[in-house]
């Protein structure tokens, strides 16, 4: 790894460590609706939400209404982004003049974006009408984020709460998640990228001369490129705040229009992780306790460290094919160095490998770069870290309270090596709690190996494998994987654009959010019962480093040591063919 590489990896980690506490703060104060800087302006915004939609905020709710809310407000989105795809050719702001898209992508979009997910089979241009987009893409990535947060609100008072039955009110949560966190951060995000290049418009696509004539496919001469117009800012920026990762273009954030600049590919990556990692204090100030957020910060930070050094080693390291044809890999003033197989010259390797990690790790799935053509090791690291439950900052909301999940486990796990009745922040960890993170964690990899595997027996999944052998495993593994984790990012070299990978996607998608966010309400409703037990000699520390690397440790173990049969039969034998 160059000197350049290190400086650029830990000033990524510098400037995003630096903004936690502070982002945090605020957004301990939004979920318990303290007064905050932006109140003068948005409080009577927030207060004519409640009184259009009926909702009385002081009124709480238990885990069961909490969780049916939840539910019935994600349908209804779910509908409504059905329909305007499949609509879209009736309705306006359609200046290209795009037809209705395919049932089975419409209901593939629809999950993928009320889910938090944003996987898209499709060409964003080429499909989505502007009005699509807008008020059926870019409003869903508001809200699906906003409901991540809104569950983690509620997971975090069942936690610091004791003896009661209430957590709090979801249309609240969401409501404030939306109107205070996501919608601010957005606004001066997308004026920044604005400002940096990024397309923001409703005009018709534009036609501009080439400085050289070509010729397409069958040789007739081109003259001219279409260039595609569109809102594009202002999906970006929550894209990324909201950690959805959908791109606006086919090719995401490696496209000049959609992310131009360093300045722009910076904050877009920064903007990535920063709310997930911020909640971590924001738990911390909620349980009252702020040592306890700096733990699963620290936990989450060094997973990704480590995970991220050995994907930038891998990449910079080059292909070892081109060292046997005694091709020049190494960096120099010349040249980037090592393997730039679909990577953008302008970003480079590490610019690069740095987003590629923590767009999977905070289950964003955007791209700078394309995964596929990572070498077999890095790859797996994109695999890795999200085989590890998006636990590792994760989604907005989701992540953390996956990451809380493990903590339990953890904690149970030392009970029974000491011989002592676990505990965590004053509740004991019972076999009710246990049977729902042991379903919370199951859940994940039952579905991704059960989907790879149907995709890689049934006729209509190998269809469309393009690429043969190790690899052609890997890019099914990790279709599912990213589906299956909510995350997103595509490894290419697969049609996952068919009616077989549309629906086993969908509901890949449908298990990994809403099975999984309902057990953990359920959590929260048996741990706001519980009477507090006061702290003994027989508590163990949750915040001390002893306890962080134990954390790391049953996340790994219990993780990702589900997917190792899985990883010898993709990257790893693919890595070790590669370096015969």
């Amino acid at each position: 790894m160059t000197f350049n590489g290190i400086l650029q990896i830990v000033f990524f980690m510098v400037v995003l460590l630096a903004l936690v506490r502070p982002l945090g703060a605020f957004m301990a104060r939004v979920f318990q609706r303290e007064r905050t800087f932006l109140d003068p302006a948005l409080g009577p915004v927030e207060r004519f939400i409640y009184r259009l939609a009926r909702i009385n905020p002081d009124e709480e709710m238990d885990w069961k209404a909490n969780a049916v809310a939840m539910l019935l407000f994600n349908v209804v989105g779910l509908f409504v982004v059905y329909a305007l795809q499949r609509l879209q050719q009736y309705l306006p702001f359609n200046p290209q003049g795009l037809g209705a898209v395919t049932p089975d992508s419409s209901f593939n979009t629809a999950v993928s974006f009320a889910s938090n997910t944003n996987w898209q089979g499709y060409g964003g241009e080429t499909t989505m009408s502007y009005l699509t987009q807008m008020l059926g893409l870019t409003v869903q990535n508001f809200v699906s984020a906003a409901t991540g947060m809104a569950v983690l609100a509620l997971f975090i008072r069942g936690i610091a709460r004791h003896s009661m039955k209430t957590l709090g009110n979801f249309w609240v949560d969401l409501t404030r998640s939306t109107l205070y966190i996501l919608l601010p951060l957005a606004i001066v995000l997308a004026l920044i990228l604005v400002s940096q290049g990024v397309v923001q418009n409703l005009s018709p696509y534009t036609s501009v001369s080439l400085v050289e004539q070509t010729t397409d496919g069958q040789g007739a001469k081109v003259t001219e490129q279409i260039i595609a117009m569109g809102p594009a800012a202002s999906q970006v920026a929550i894209k990324q705040l909201g950690t959805n990762g959908g791109g606006f273009f086919n090719v995401n954030s490696a496209h000049p229009l959609e992310n131009p600049t360093p300045l722009s590919n910076f904050l877009e990556m920064l903007s990535i992780v920063l709310i997930a990692a911020a909640l971590c204090y924001t738990f911390g100030v909620m349980v009252g306790d702020t040592r306890q957020g700096w733990a699963l910060l620290a936990a989450m930070t060094i997973i990704l460290v480590v995970l991220l050094a050995v994907a930038t080693w891998s990449e910079q390291s080059g292909n070892p094919a081109f060292t046997k044809l005694g091709v020049d890999q190494h960096a120099s003033a010349l040249q980037a160095g090592g393997n730039m197989e679909g990577k953008e010259v302008r970003f480079g390797v590490v610019n690069s490998t740095i987003w590629a990690t923590v767009t999977i790790a905070a289950s964003n799935g955007s791209v700078n770069s394309m995964h596929d053509s990572y070498m077999p090791l890095g790859g797996m690291v994109t695999l890795v870290m999200m085989q590890l439950g998006e636990v590792v900052f994760g989604g907005v909301g989701s992540g953390l309270y996956g990451m809380l999940i493990f903590v339990i486990v953890a904690v149970f796990v030392a009970g029974l090596l000491v011989g002592r009745t676990p505990e965590y922040l004053g509740h004991k960890i019972e076999s009710y709690e246990m049977k729902m993170a042991s379903l919370l964690i199951l859940i994940m990899p039952l579905t991704v190996l059960g989907l790879t595997a149907l995709g890689l027996l049934m006729d209509a999944g190998k269809a469309t494998i393009f690429n043969p052998g190790a690899h052609g495993f890997s890019e099914v593994l990790y279709l599912f994987t990213s589906q299956g984790n909510n995350n997103g990012s595509a490894f290419g070299g697969i049609g996952a654009n068919t009616p077989f990978y549309n629906l086993t996607g969908g509901i890949a998608m449908l298990i990994s959010r809403y099975w999984l966010a309902v057990p953990t309400l359920a959590l929260a409703g048996s741990l706001v019962k519980k009477k507090l037990v006061p702290v003994s000699a027989g508590t163990l520390p949750t915040h001390t480093p002893l306890f962080i690397f134990w954390l790391i440790a049953v996340v790994i173990i219990v993780g990702a040591l589900n997917f190792l049969p899985a990883l010898a039969l993709g990257p790893i034998v693919e890595h070790f063919m590669m370096v015969q």
